[in-house]
């Protein structure tokens, strides 16, 4: 079924979509609803691998949601071009076909479905998140409601004339605005409002309301959460919404899954963790695979690879916490935040600092942005100013940056560009996943009644059965386990019906051939496991080795 990639779809239709691939690719693909939303919408979550080769649970797994912020849509299309990419080039691509042999994906495209519907009104409504009034449910009653007050679909800004306004039209360029300097006096200046209605006739000093919906969903995770006193949209306590609940308990349920991505917009960055705190507070051997995987997104998505704490905080003396770091911070996973879209490269703007951009640039970067509006968007990014009589505050000017066309999302006709960058770089992070392998399986007589099971396994995944040292410090794996089913009438000389055979390392973490470092665990990635069975001859013993992380393997070994 070919999907169009230049819209954005209603919650309706993008329900079709998903049900309509499981219905093509059954033997690659099921759908579930892990729970509802604050609406009673359901979030579904899709479970990608080959079924062929085991059920899901059997396999080490991947992580993948999108949308949890209302407006941020190309998140969910960029789930959906990963579906696609899985379902479309199993049995044509190598890696896709290995991956889904393999591994296992479950992607939830729309983490936020009430608040992407708002998103998609006519006009619009941009929340941040959740849909649900929040901290207080009582309408504002002063202040400016932000909102299309034209009619036109849009929601622009105003400027209205003022002596002690902050802004001026560019010498050159008048559509652009520019801040005064900070002595300048004697010309014609301007204040900007985002464009909207006031709710009562104070036009002298009017705030802009915030949003009575007042949730941030990516607050509401259990790690480092923190009250409405310290972060805004926090919610009354970690998981208390549904939609961040749902994931959380299918997350941890699901303890096969060993990293995840989580996609947003904007700024066209790759985020690791930790969000609160530096990097020295990592531990060394996951802060180089966190390295290493960034540098493999840079390669293959283009985006830079940063620290969240590091380089992307909205204030030098602020952290944000509360967010889906979680499934780092608490189970040892490792996570990514994609920053879809980032307009300022689109416009050639390649030396800027991500947050701090948005706070003070030079005047070249506005007009470099304008330039790529006026071509590659056809002058839809940025309106001329155009005068409207204004119903409170009279005469004004509508205009400048369409943010939500422009910069919020990829405009639909740049959309499967730009989402079509990930997919590699997620069934790369997949592949690098621990995996259980079945070595050898051994029965040999040792008497009459008596028999010596052995059963050889190894890790040939890149990343240790545990995942990362953070999880073995949270203990969140038991390590491999090994269990043996005896035929009736047998029993056990040695060995234990469960038995706990510890941790398989992978290949990473490895120094290289000139180190002076002695490698003393070079077989660290395999293990035994042995029993003697005494039983008469004819039957079968069973044995399963499984790990958390790495999957399960089976053997049936007959007694003859």
């Amino acid at each position: 079924m070919p999907i169009a990639y230049d819209r954005y779809y209603c919650y309706d239709e993008f329900s079709a979509i998903l049900h309509e691939l499981v219905r093509q690719y059954p033997q690659l693909l099921s759908i579930q609803s892990a729970g509802k939303s604050h609406e009673g919408r359901d979030i579904w979550v899709l479970t990608v691998t080959n079924q062929a080769t085991g059920s899901a649970a059997d396999k080490p797994a991947y992580w993948v949601d999108a949308n949890i912020h209302a407006s941020e849509l190309a998140g969910g299309a960029a789930a959906l071009y990963l579906i696609d990419t899985l379902t479309r080039d199993y049995g044509q691509r190598e890696t896709v076909t290995r991956c889904l042999d393999t591994r296992a994906f479950y992607i939830c495209p729309r983490m936020n479905p009430d608040g992407a519907e708002y998103a998609m009104q006519d006009p619009p409504k941009i929340i941040r998140s959740s849909t649900r009034p929040y901290p207080y449910d009582e309408e504002p009653v002063e202040g400016l409601d932000t909102g299309d007050v034209d009619g036109d679909g849009r929601i622009l800004s105003m400027r209205v004339l003022d002596a002690n306004g902050n802004w001026k039209c560019h010498p050159e360029h008048p559509r652009l605005m520019v801040a005064r300097e900070p002595t300048e006096v004697g010309g014609t200046y301007y204040r900007i409002l985002p464009e909207g209605l006031l709710r009562d006739d104070d036009t002298f000093s009017p705030k802009v309301n915030r949003d009575i919906e007042g949730l941030d969903l990516n607050r509401n995770f259990p790690a480092q959460w923190r009250q409405e006193f310290e972060q805004l949209g926090a919610g009354p306590f970690p998981t208390s919404e549904p939609e961040v609940r749902t994931v959380v308990d299918f997350i941890t349920r699901h303890t096969n899954i060993t990293g995840g991505v989580t996609f947003h917009t904007w700024s066209g960055v790759l985020l690791r963790p930790f969000s609160g705190h530096p990097d020295v507070d990592m531990a060394a051997e996951d802060l180089w695979v966190f390295k290493a995987q960034g540098a493999k997104g840079t390669e293959l998505t283009g985006y830079p690879a940063i620290s969240t704490y590091e380089e992307f905080r909205y204030h030098p003396k602020e952290v944000t916490t509360g967010g889906f770091d979680w499934i780092y911070d608490h189970l040892g996973l490792y996570k990514w935040t994609v920053e879809i879209w980032c307009p300022m490269r689109e416009a050639g703007i390649t030396d800027y600092k991500y947050i701090d951009w948005f706070r003070e640039h030079p005047v070249s970067d506005d007009l470099k942005l304008l330039a790529w509006s006026d071509t590659a968007l056809q002058g839809k990014g940025f309106v001329d100013w155009y005068a409207f009589e204004h119903p409170q505050l009279g005469p004004v000017e509508i205009g400048g940056w369409d943010k939500i066309y422009a910069f919020r999302n990829p405009p639909p006709h740049l959309l499967e560009k730009e989402i079509a960058r990930f997919p590699d770089w997620l069934i790369w992070n997949a592949l690098t996943s621990p995996r259980l392998e079945l070595v050898h399986a051994v029965c040999e007589k040792l008497g009459p009644d008596t028999w010596r099971i052995e059963v050889g396994v190894q890790n040939t995944g890149h990343l240790p059965s545990y995942v990362s040292k953070r999880a073995l410090q949270r203990k969140q794996t038991r390590g491999l386990i090994g269990e043996i089913t005896l035929p009736p009438g047998a029993e056990l000389v040695s060995g234990n019906l469960r038995t706990l055979a510890g941790e398989l390392e992978g290949r990473a973490y490895k120094h290289t051939l000139v180190s002076f470092w002695t490698d003393h665990t070079p077989m660290g990635d395999r293990a035994k496991l042995n029993w003697v069975v005494r039983s008469a001859a004819g039957g079968s013993v069973e044995v399963a080795v499984r790990h958390d992380k790495a999957g399960t393997v089976r053997a049936s070994l007959a007694l003859v």
